[in-house]
């Protein structure tokens, strides 16, 4: 297994439910704008150590969700702001640039403190 990013959930934000109905998890740094803070999951910035490809794994906690299309800003974004959405609606193409697509599924709870990895098997 290669890691390819890793970090840590320090924060729910108290809205982030208003886009689990659109399948949607957004992740930003500690530096996020208030306004946006209580819709995010506040994660840590850390630098993405491998190109990021769909086919790879997130899990969130013990829960693991096969990508599959990465839009063309998210490791840049990832590493700079810690900022992307997570989209769990299956798509094959990317239709937004920080945007990482992932298995329609049902989200499952995230918890404060939870590991947050992209890796390829």
């Amino acid at each position: 297994m290669t890691v390819k990013y890793e970090t840590k959930i320090n924060n729910i934000g108290s809205s982030v439910e208003a886009f689990l109905g659109d399948k949607m998890l957004i992740l930003f740094g500690e530096n996020a704008p208030a306004e946006l803070a209580d819709f995010c999951l506040s994660i840590t910035v850390k630098e993405v150590e491998n190109e990021i490809e769909a086919g790879d794994t997130l899990q969130i906690g013990e829960r693991k969700y096969k990508i599959t299309a990465v839009g063309e800003a998210v490791e840049k974004n990832l590493s700079s702001l810690g900022h992307i959405t997570l989209n769990f609606d299956g798509s094959e193409t990317p239709g937004l640039p920080g945007t990482l697509y992932l298995e329609e599924t049902e989200i499952h709870e995230v918890n404060t403190g939870d590991i947050i990895q992209v890796y390829a098997d």
